[in-house]
């Protein structure tokens, strides 16, 4: 019995919203657009926001330009039979469509603001590190100064460094060891701390 007074609660409210576009004159007026609001969107409201994962600005948004729509092409609706609600639905679920395939197509704007406060690289310092490193390093022994250069400066592991330098990985290993204390001294020669 619930589900039949709802039903023509609903027809009653749906023929009172034809009833006032159809009385109205061709040009679409404040009333109807009250009316429209009044009567549609909240029930648009609650639709439109689980199209759009619960975010009530962008659902409020469309709800928004769905009665805008329907405000503008109230002749068209003067013309419907039944109620008003179902070409809202289907108006507002296009647009909320229409939005998400906007977005997929192009990229997503960038504030560049944060851009700003971030402070450019120096490169004045990059260039004085640089120099210092180039100066430790030729403070160490030529062995000492390849094995460095192959694996951290070329990236290559132990067994690549001693397959390119044509010694054992474990002289390897123990060069790199080595190397590295020598260069963390040299650095600390040169004001250079952890």
């Amino acid at each position: 019995m619930g589900v039949r007074k709802d039903a023509a609660v609903a027809n009653e409210r749906g023929s009172r919203a034809r009833h006032r576009m159809s009385s109205q004159p061709s040009e679409p007026d404040e009333e109807l657009m009250r009316a429209l609001y009044r009567e549609h969107a909240g029930p648009l409201l609650a639709y439109v926001l689980r199209l759009v994962a619960g975010d009530r600005q962008r659902a409020e948004d469309v709800v928004q330009e769905t009665l805008i729509r329907a405000w503008k092409n109230a002749g068209q609706l003067n013309r419907a039979t039944g109620s008003v609600r179902p070409w809202l639905v289907t108006v507002a679920r296009r647009i909320v469509i229409d939005g998400h395939r906007s977005r997929q197509a192009r990229p997503q704007e960038v504030d560049p603001s944060p851009l700003e406060v971030i402070p450019a690289e120096d490169e004045i310092d990059k260039a004085l590190w640089l120099m210092t490193l180039s100066d430790a390093l030729d403070d160490l022994t030529p062995a000492h100064r390849e094995v460095l250069v192959e694996t951290y400066f070329k990236g290559r592991t132990v067994n690549e460094a001693a397959q390119t330098l044509g010694i054992p990985s474990g002289t390897v290993r123990s060069r790199v060891f080595y190397a590295l204390r020598s260069m963390k001294l040299a650095l600390e020669e040169r004001g250079v701390t952890a």
